[in-house]
């Protein structure tokens, strides 16, 4: 099945297929595993259902490698007005929100990383009004360098915005070091893109060394590292890292996907662990699917049968 990965990534950046599978709607059963709804008010549920649990959350308003600068700030309206609903029902305590640069103006000609900047400053403040905090997800390495540099410039205002460094990249080591100091929330993902070997290791055994590689980094620094993996052999290493630098429960956090090993997440969180559930939601949610059938290439399968099916 994991000769399927390759060809499952490059589909996500198909318009053709995209146009297909978009015709299917949310409550298709294998988006459902992955996606609650299209609203900010199915992300609001979904955050005080998990809440309920002892889970904590992070929204993603699904949406990316946007070119229009009216969908941007109707993205940034969609972050703003789901902050407010969260705030009013109580749950901002326990949830805060992801955001793709792509999907706020980043790549718009000439203007895209002052775009984004500013877009992103308007949700940092929304959030911290709202009593929360904002994560900036990591796409794939081509837009590396200019995130990096647009959260140096929001941690000036907002130092609680928090980074994303994915351990597929051969730099993330480095980045890690770097980004491990004091008040430094980090987020060390795997990473979900199809990326050349002159920047990623291609081997995923490779990039489970470089995975414990960056948490030893992390967990040793003065940040809050938040360990993004489903892998149950990652989980029982950053336990173990964590005692071996004298982290208790509430210095660091485990991190994983809606829909995946939701009885794992119970069982951590009832341990006393700190668990955050990456919540997507909204109706660009095709680009998200794929990437998650190809971390999880037997899901397709299930997949196919909903399209088949699908009336």
């Amino acid at each position: 099945m994991s000769l399927l990965r390759q060809p499952l990534l490059l589909l996500a950046r198909s318009g053709q297929v995209k146009k297909l599978v978009s015709t299917m709607p949310v409550s298709a059963g294998i988006v459902r595993s992955y996606v609650p709804g299209e609203t900010n008010e199915s992300a609001a549920d979904a955050t005080a259902g998990l809440a309920q649990d002892g889970l904590l959350v992070t929204l993603d308003f699904l949406g990316e490698d946007t070119l229009d600068a009216d969908q941007a700030e109707a993205t940034v309206a969609a972050y703003v007005d789901v902050l407010k609903q969260l705030s009013a029902r109580g749950l901002t305590r326990g949830a805060e929100v992801s955001v793709k640069l792509s999907a706020i103006g980043q790549f718009l000609p000439e203007v895209g990383h002052k775009t984004a900047l500013e877009n992103a400053r308007t949700i940092c403040r929304a959030a911290r009004n709202a009593g929360t905090t904002v994560t900036l997800d990591m796409e794939d390495h081509t837009t590396t360098d200019s995130t990096l540099s647009i959260l140096r410039e929001l941690r000036k205002d907002f130092p609680e915005t928090g980074a994303v460094l994915q351990a597929m990249l051969h730099r993330t080591e480095a980045d890690c070091r770097a980004l491990a100091h004091e008040g430094s929330r980090v987020r060390l993902c795997k990473g979900a893109y199809l990326e050349p070997e002159d920047v990623a290791f291609q081997d995923r055994l490779d990039v489970d060394k470089s995975y414990v590689r960056c948490l030893k980094v992390l967990l040793a620094g003065e940040g809050y590292p938040m360990i993004a993996t489903h892998d149950p052999r990652m989980i029982e290493i950053a336990g173990s890292l964590a005692s071996r630098y004298g982290r208790t429960p509430g210095t660091y956090e485990f991190q994983m996907l809606y829909g995946i090993r939701p009885d794992e997440q119970r069982r951590l969180a009832e341990k006393g662990e700190r668990v955050r559930v990456y919540v997507p939601y909204g109706t660009e949610w095709y680009g998200y699917l794929m990437r998650r059938l190809a971390e999880r290439p037997q899901n397709l399968s299930f997949f196919v049968k909903s399209l088949i099916s699908k009336k």
